[in-house]
């Protein structure tokens, strides 16, 4: 399918992960892809994967947490591709190095780290691009199953309240600014093999869990599944959908 013919997408923590796998299937789809992330090997490597399958990736690195950096990025890109048709923010991340956990124990730098992070990131993207964004265009925000369910497992409680709020934001923008046909839709994705889940991947005890926890599979997901949606999400086949949250977790939040 070539759904997202002509169109600029823009995706952050595009280096790896779900934002490359996003970039990647953008890109397959026909877009112009504006790859983000603070990581400019990743970059290079992501923009080096879609030149090779004849696709068009243009990449920006940036720190995110700056609003200064994220505005010129978004300035730049306009400059060089025109209005933005989409956006996909994934950039973000745990905080548990930093002092994330449950509340009696998270510390407040582990607590501000994690929701600069996780939430300032996605705010900052949001409210530099909708002025660029054409009318009728699409934001696609990446929470987390931790930001609609709570689990005794995964007890980072300043990553999920950053999730949570992502989730409370797009609703609140998708009424906001649909008169301008500007849809903000929500993916919840589960435990997915990327970077930030090596920790858990290498847990006997967690991948044990997954055969409760995402029962479609019983094993953690890949970042293509929730490429997939977003591409979606972000085409025009998704053109009454706004508002919405979508979960990608193989049944997680099912139960």
């Amino acid at each position: 399918m070539r759904r997202l013919e002509n169109k600029v997408v823009v995706v952050t923590g595009a280096a790896s992960g779900i934002g490359r796998a996003a970039a990647l299937r953008f890109a397959a789809e026909g877009a112009a892809v504006a790859a983000l992330d603070i990581n400019p090997e990743g970059l290079a490597e992501t923009q080096r994967t879609i030149a090779s399958e004849s696709g068009i990736a243009h990449t920006y690195a940036v720190d995110l947490t700056q609003s200064e950096q994220v505005e010129t990025s978004i300035q730049s890109i306009v400059a060089e591709h025109g209005p933005i048709d989409g956006l996909f923010n994934v950039a973000g991340g745990s905080g548990r190095r930093h002092g994330d956990g449950p509340v009696d124990q998270c510390t407040l730098d582990g607590w501000e780290y994690t929701l600069t992070l996780n939430l300032t990131t996605t705010f900052l993207m949001c409210k530099y691009s909708i002025p660029q964004l054409k009318d009728g265009g699409a934001i696609v925000n990446l929470s987390s199953v931790l930001g609609l369910t709570g689990n005794a497992e995964f007890a980072t409680h300043a990553y999920a309240a950053s999730k949570g709020a992502v989730i409370s934001m797009s609703q609140a923008m998708a009424v906001y600014y649909a008169p301008r046909g500007i849809r903000v839709n929500v993916i919840a994705p589960g435990l997915i093999k990327t970077g930030m889940s090596a920790r858990a991947q290498s847990n006997e005890a967690v991948m044990a869990l997954m055969k409760r926890l995402q029962p479609l599979t019983g094993t953690i997901g890949d970042a293509e599944a929730v490429a997939d949606v977003a591409a979606f999400l972000i085409s025009d086949d998704a053109r009454f959908v706004t508002g919405v949250v979508i979960p990608v977790d193989g049944g997680w939040t099912a139960q």
